[in-house]
């Protein structure tokens, strides 16, 4: 997979992979959630998206299974790829959601193909345009087994050569 580096304007090849509790990015160094904490909790998986070129962490995802499904409790891009003009890395997050939709084609039953949340408020409509979710309750939120494999394809899937 790769990700766009905002400075030179070229893809960079990335990578997700399971974390570990010394890749946890860590709350002092402006992430906004507790990693640490997160890697720890029981049925929990946390992922980080890491650059294959100096194994640093451009972002981290929390996944678990609850009820059949696959839920996404928390994903959070590095401090320095935020904003919207002076960020390093543009698609960690879609890399990342796509990655957890892909995740939840792998589970049986009804709800293969499903990725539930609860996004912030002021992300609702930012999760409904660029990455296909859909409402239920108050911030409660979902993408379908087509989202899903429209993100793997838009971000998972890139060729060296797209933008």
């Amino acid at each position: 997979m790769y990700i766009l580096d905002n400075q030179t304007n070229t893809l960079v090849e990335a990578e997700i992979v399971k974390g570990t509790l010394q890749d946890m990015p860590l709350k002092k160094n402006g992430w906004d959630f507790n990693w640490r904490a997160e890697i720890k909790e029981t049925g929990k998986e946390v992922f980080i998206l890491r650059l294959l070129s100096d194994d640093s962490v451009q972002g981290a995802l929390s996944l678990r299974k609850h009820q059949g499904m696959l839920t996404m409790d928390l994903v959070e891009i590095a401090p320095h790829n935020k904003g919207q003009t002076d960020k390093r890395y543009k698609y960690v997050a879609g890399c990342l959601i796509a990655y957890a939709c892909q995740e939840s084609l792998k589970l049986e039953g009804n709800y293969r193909g499903y990725l539930d949340f609860v996004s912030k408020t002021v992300l609702i409509g930012l999760y409904r345009t660029k990455y296909y979710a859909q409402s239920t309750i108050g911030q409660k939120m979902y993408i379908d087994p087509i989202g899903g494999k429209k993100l793997i394809e838009e971000y998972l899937n890139r060729k060296k050569d797209e933008k």
